[in-house]
């Protein structure tokens, strides 16, 4: 059974409402309402745990000083075993300080929830479906759909804690401009890998060394058997050939990091079963399709676009927006997900108006689907930018930097920042073993916890242990941020931002570390025994949200360094 903690901001919010309410009751404050009731972490720790403006914000409504709205807050304020105290603070802010009992009582929470701690019901069952990666097939991932890779896994690991029924999603470009270029290509080097030096690359065509050896491959199996047919069917098998070739080499680097889908979905199905057709047919029944200037286009300024956007040209083709339009339709209307992320680079923020513009096409609230895009990752290596392959001398692949500083460090830099930020890649950083390294420094603190536990062995009970001994100021501090694990997870899928996940997880080793600091937690003395055993739950409980932690990122708890 899942244990879901609600998240102390959100049980001071709940304490605010009901004194908000007492208080009117009272005829102490006016009649105003009020939507949410905002709960923060104080910048200065010396004015609590928690701060709610509210009054600041109620001033207006009910024409009173803000000062005397807190206080009135707090003294209608319901009691509470998790408060301390609750004051009025100029201007008008209610600052709340945990109580040191409860916050001790919280270690037995965290361990009867062992790894669902951090669960909160934001999803409450709803389906969504996160799109992520999705790069053309034609050649191997790079750094860029690395990043694609890990911040659309890692979000996916947060819906899931947050509630939500998780569907992850591959999407196959099989079809169009680029895959005709890339068998163009395989053409050209499977033609030389049998000695036909006279067939060139085409203009444009795919310049890596992966498909010279990819048209060597072929070669190696098939023989000359594609130079005896004629050109245009020899190109439609071997693209079809290459093209399966590279989706399963793109599994396999995928994977390397951890990665894997509950569906790979073909563009090309979506002409192949009639979607499209069905797709263009709907939008026509609507008026939202006109034929001009001998090309199909939909008419997205009826829906406040700058401009309409062609579907079909010329020449018959689709483009790539028509897919996008027909496998959206297929997102929502034929499978019914609640909601749908595409994670997509930031060269796509044009595309935004006109996706929006499509849901409207279909009856759905644009809202329903949120375009998360993110920016570009330079490697660097010794301080200068890393541009070509040591070892091929061309692209940088995923693979290669994954086999170069581990899968672990790979996702936890990539997501070290939010999608709309630049970001550099260290990769001498990324394998250093030391406290500058902050995925050596996090793994190191769940290491050392694991050794603890280890060493306490089969003499300690589990289930023994007096956590209301647990006072001390580092003993504190780190329950402190275990508590506000359940608030990563909900702002981590409120904002769409699992980039908090890398700075909790470095806050909390470092608490970690301070606590091993100032407090032994194994002790032979007799006098001690009661606070070791209550130590050693305490250890028990940050292992398993560092844990969680970790797990979330995509990235393993190491037992032993």
């Amino acid at each position: 059974m899942t244990v879901v903690a609600e998240p102390p901001k959100s049980q001071i919010a709940s304490l605010v409402r009901r004194a908000l309410e007492a208080a009117q009751r009272a005829g102490r404050l006016p009649p105003a309402p009020v939507d949410e009731i905002p709960v923060d972490r104080p910048r200065q720790a010396e004015r609590g745990d928690y701060a709610t403006p509210v009054a600041l914000q109620l001033a207006s409504p009910m024409r009173m000083p803000p000062l005397r709205i807190a206080e009135a807050l707090v003294a209608h304020l319901p009691p509470s075993e998790m408060l301390e105290k609750a004051e009025a603070c100029p201007p008008g802010f209610v600052n709340f300080t945990l109580s040191t009992r409860w916050l001790a009582q919280q270690v037995e929470v965290i361990l009867a929830a062992g790894e669902r701690y951090g669960d909160v019901d934001l999803g409450r069952g709803r389906r969504v479906q996160v799109e992520y990666v999705s790069a053309n097939p034609t050649g191997p991932p790079t750094v860029g759909s690395g990043r694609n890779a890990v911040l659309g896994d890692s979000l996916a690991n947060v819906l899931e804690a947050a509630g939500y029924q998780v569907h992850r999603e591959y999407y196959i470009n099989d079809r169009g401009t680029q895959t005709g270029l890339f068998a163009e290509t395989l053409f050209a080097r499977y033609a030389q890998a049998l000695g036909r030096e006279d067939i060139q690359v085409p203009e444009g065509g795919y310049q890596g060394t992966y498909m010279v050896d990819l048209g060597r491959r072929i070669a190696q199996e098939s023989g000359d058997r594609f130079l005896r047919m004629p050109r245009e069917e020899a190109l439609a098998a071997l693209g079809e050939i290459g093209l399966r070739y590279m989706v399963e080499s793109i599994r396999e680097d995928l994977r390397l990091l951890g990665i894997t889908y509950d569906c790979w979905f073909s563009e090309s199905s979506l002409y192949e079963d009639g979607t499209f057709d069905h797709v263009l047919a709907y939008l026509r029944e609507r008026g939202y399709v006109a034929e001009r200037e001998g090309a199909v286009w939909f008419l997205a300024t009826r829906f406040g676009v700058e401009k309409d956007e062609v579907l079909v040209r010329q020449s018959g083709a689709p483009t790539y927006f028509a897919s996008d339009i027909a496998y959206h339709y297929d997102k929502f209307l034929k499978r019914g997900f609640d909601w749908v992320i595409d994670v997509w680079g930031a060269d796509h923020q044009g595309h935004v108006p006109r996706m929006k513009a499509m849901m409207q096409a279909f009856g759905l609230d644009p809202e329903r689907l949120t375009l998360l895009l993110y920016q570009l990752v330079t490697l660097k290596r010794g301080g200068e930018t890393v541009r070509l392959s040591k070892r091929t001398g061309d692209i940088i692949t995923l693979r290669e930097i994954v086999e170069e500083i581990g899968a672990d460090a790979v996702r936890f830099f990539l997501l070290s920042r939010s999608a709309d930020s630049q970001m550099d890649l260290d990769l001498d950083l990324a394998k250093q073993q030391s406290s500058e390294n902050p995925v050596y420094y996090v793994q190191y603190a769940h290491a050392r916890i694991a050794s603890i536990l280890r060493k306490a062995g089969d003499a300690y009970d589990p289930q023994a242990g007096d956590v209301s001994l647990l006072t001390h100021p580092s003993e504190l501090a780190l329950i402190r941020l275990m508590v506000q694990f359940p608030e990563v997870v909900e702002t981590a899928v409120q904002k769409l931002a699992p980039h908090h996940l890398t700075y909790y997880a470095m806050d909390l080793a470092n608490a970690f570390h301070l606590f091993y600091r100032d407090c032994r937690v194994l002790s032979s003395e007799p006098e001690d025994a009661d606070l070791t055993l209550a130590r050693l739950k305490l250890v028990r409980a940050a292992k398993a949200v560092l844990a969680r932690t970790l797990h979330l990122m995509g990235m393993s708890a190491p037992e032993q360094m």
